[in-house]
């Protein structure tokens, strides 16, 4: 495990021990929380760009709290941990702890490139993260995270016609305090955690926030010349908060942000041959703690990040500008074919499995810049007509380079290196116009009404190149290509909310969302329907959603429960789908003509009795594409004298098109389910307190379920997970100003499948092993 140059386990110590403070809670920073109140308590989000009950927003929203963050987060985990852990959400990723990908009610994108543009938005603290990489910020000293389900396309505007996972960090107060949290666990993780907050005057405020986390490799590599131990899976990571508030007059505040981010450590582990052909589920060649790969694997991400927020009471209404600007570098590279060797050598030099070529690729970002600008004013006071309007701008310059190994040099005996280079360079301008209304019509009936323009435009340049030296690599010489795409579009939404009695809300909502034209030039290797004359260089048009929900918001038995259910329906429209695989390790986005969604969520939460506190979480998603002619390339990596004419994995689809010898089967996948979209997610808490002397001790336990999941576009036997479960326990004794805690996540030692590589053998990628350990907060 390499050093940071930052900190090392010592100076994490001295963070924690340093910044001590009092616990962030909801209580500091947005009202009392629920412990504090009669039963559940109030949940107070700002899903429509102010502070509202959340039984009066007609959206699909859940809040997760901080104490729930803080479960979640032992042992280091990182923004996947929330995984499951909301109604209809999922976040899965091939990059580790960066890139994260998410989806909402089934919408989401497989694409594993860096240019990838994706149906669900990331807002943290009011900014929009565009980029994947910018998506898997560290999460630490957050105040609550709201995930908003369905079209958010007027108030958030472009590429969120699935919904939103919106942040919020806690804010300077005037007090001096803060807390540290360390905790240690298994496979020697360090997890810190601090915050410090100083009252600078009487309208001046700092807090300073600051995460440590680092985990040593775990996991063997085993070849047949020799074990090499603990080679995998660890990783350092640092990342840092600056935020400084200042009030010049009783009308006018100023925020402003810095952020740091710094990881390094070892990429995503690829393990070949974990599935049988014409069986479900891994096999008997799966081991959590060895692998057996001849290739690099690491990976580093540096993200920094400056931003405003300025806002001007003026009386009747707000003037509110925020102004952000991120830049980040990252590199990940990783032995794809997830083996060693390949099948043209002896026997006893590649494995496991059959190993049909070797497969090694660096993706790296030299440069990503992120620019927005939004101006916003909003209505003050407690009328009867609420209304707030802006602008929004985006300007986004992307530069990747991707490139090719070969593991053992080429069959001639050329020594390995890199064969084939592709940089890509991408600038993404956008902005919108917007403006929202809600009218009471009575003291129980209210409606919502908002509409927003959305224009935007994308240059492309990609460029590939060879080494002279490895001249069998490349099938068709490709020099500079170039695309253009834009467009521009109305999304709107509309409501209604019905006060049934005191207790009971009512909502139906109408909502059209949009996600601009995607261009996808990973050309490392043509693809697999390409032609000896094309580039390899996709375009997808825009898609547009428009979605049905209707739902009830429901607090009973005394304020001791809540129970909010909504159902919905939605049209999408030349949908942006990602084909990844085939025969080769290629990536195209293409448009179907529709993909048709339906369930429904429902969030619960109960208080029976003082000290105890239930939660749960449902949601059944369905998801089918409906286009008669849409086709993708299956599984690949067929071997001649092993698999003649057929295909790698058993194909569940109609085939257009026969596979042959090193070359994948077309098939039609109309009437399948999205990928990475599992019916039903469910989740469930339960909290109990026992006063101990002048604390108490406390007992949490969550658990998240999740069915079956398909990888690809495409069904097959092998490329799935039936089922996913996994649960943690954390025990406590907790005063107001110090707690200590043992935690275990993934208590039962789950084992599932979340992803895999179709185009050179059965590929697996899984989930987190169990982690346990201890941890300590202090704080005044």
């Amino acid at each position: 495990m390499r050093t940071s140059r930052y900190l090392g386990s010592a100076a994490a110590a001295a963070i924690a021990t340093t910044f001590l403070a009092a616990t962030p809670a909801t209580a500091q920073d947005g009202g009392e929380t629920a412990e504090e109140e009669t039963g559940v308590g109030t949940i107070i989000v700002t899903a429509q760009r102010r502070e509202e009950n959340i039984q009066d927003v007609p959206i699909s929203v859940t809040a997760v709290s901080q104490d729930q963050l803080t479960a979640l987060g032992s042992g280091g985990q990182d923004i996947r941990a929330i995984s499951g852990k909301v109604p209809s959400l999922l976040v899965e990723s091939s990059f580790g702890r960066t890139f994260p990908r998410f989806y909402i009610r089934g919408l989401g994108n497989t694409d594993f490139d860096y240019n990838a543009s994706q149906p669900v938005s990331l807002i943290y603290d009011d900014v929009v993260l565009e980029n994947p990489v910018l998506k898997g910020f560290p999460v630490f000293d957050i105040q609550q995270v709201e995930v908003l389900r369905g079209p958010q396309g007027t108030l958030f505007g472009r590429n969120t016609p699935a919904g939103i996972v919106k942040f919020d960090s806690v804010k300077p107060q005037d007090y001096f305090g803060g807390y540290a949290r360390l905790s240690y666990g298994r496979f020697n993780n360090v997890n810190a955690e601090a915050a410090l907050n100083l009252p600078l005057g009487d309208q001046v405020s700092l807090r300073v926030s600051g995460l440590y986390q680092r985990q040593s490799d775990y996991v063997d590599n085993v070849l047949p010349s020799g074990t090499e131990e603990e080679a995998f899976g660890g990783y350092e990571e640092f990342a840092m908060r600056f935020q400084l508030e200042a009030r010049p007059s009783d009308n006018f505040e100023i925020l402003l942000t810095g952020q740091i981010r710094d990881l390094e450590g070892t990429a995503r582990l690829f393990r070949a041959n974990n599935f049988t052909r014409g069986q479900e589920g891994l096999n008997s060649n799966f081991d959590r703690y060895s692998v057996s790969t001849d290739g690099q694997n690491d990976q580093s991400l540096k993200a920094q990040n400056a931003s405003a927020r300025l806002t001007w009471d003026i009386g009747a209404v707000s003037l509110i500008s925020v102004t952000s600007v991120w830049n980040a570098e990252s590199t990940s590279v990783g032995d794809v074919d997830g083996g060693f060797g390949a099948n043209f050598l002896p026997p006893d030099l590649y494995g496991p499995g059959e190993i049909p070529f070797t497969a090694e690729t660096r993706d790296t970002v030299p440069d990503l810049d992120q620019f927005t600008q939004e101006i916003r004013i909003a209505s003050n006071g407690d009328g009867a007509l609420s209304y707030q309007f802006g602008f929004f701008y985006f300007d986004e310059d992307l530069q990747i380079l991707s490139e090719n190994y070969s593991t053992l040099g080429d069959p001639l005996n050329a020594p390995g290196g890199v064969n084939i280079v592709v940089s890509q360079d991408q600038q993404s301008e956008a902005f919108g116009l917007f403006g929202s209304m809600t009218y009471d019509l009575t003291d129980q009936l209210s409606i919502t009404g908002g509409l927003r323009y959305n224009d935007d435009k994308r240059d492309f340049v990609v460029v590939r190149s060879q080494d002279t030296q490895f001249p069998l690599f490349l099938q068709n010489p490709l020099g500079t290509v170039t695309r253009e795409v834009s467009d521009n579009t109305v999304t709107w939404d509309a409501s209604i909310r019905y006060e049934a009695s005191d207790d009971v809300n009512l909502y139906a909502r109408v909502a059209r969302g949009y996600r601009a034209p995607s261009i996808q030039g990973r050309v490392l290797f043509p693809p697999a329907t390409a032609t000896p004359l094309e580039d390899g260089v996709s375009v997808a048009d825009s898609e547009t959603i428009t979605s049905y929900e209707a739902g009830i918001k429901s607090t009973l038995w005394d304020g001791k429960a809540r129970i909010n259910l909504s159902g919905f329906y939605y049209d999408l429209n030349d949908a942006q789908l990602t084909a990844v695989g085939g025969d080769v390790n290629a990536n195209r986005v293409i448009n179907a003509d529709n993909v048709r969604g339906y369930g429904f969520e429902l969030d619960a939460e109960i208080a029976p009795t003082t000290g105890l506190m239930f939660t749960a979480g449902v949601s059944y998603n369905d998801t089918e594409i409906q286009d008669r002619d849409l086709t993708t390339a299956a599984c690949g990596g067929v071997r001649v004298d092993t698999f003649p004419d057929v295909s790698l994995c058993t194909i569940l689809d109609p085939i257009e098109v026969a596979a042959a010898p090193f070359s994948a089967a077309i098939v039609n996948i109309d009437g399948n389910s999205l990928p990475q979209s599992p019916k039903w997610i469910a989740n469930v808490t339960a909290r109990y307190e026992v006063p101990v002397g002048d604390g108490e001790i406390y007992f949490f336990t969550d658990w998240a379920y999740r069915s079956k999941i398909n990888f690809f576009l495409y069904e097959s036997v092998e490329f799935q997970d039936k089922r996913m479960l996994e649960g943690g326990v954390r025990v406590g004794y907790k005063r107001d100003n110090y707690e200590i805690a043992g935690f275990v996540r993934n208590i039962t030692k789950d084992v599932s499948a979340v992803s895999g590589i179709d185009f050179n053998n059965l590929t697996a990628m899984v989930n987190e092993p169990r982690i346990w350990g201890v941890e300590a907060r202090v704080s005044f």
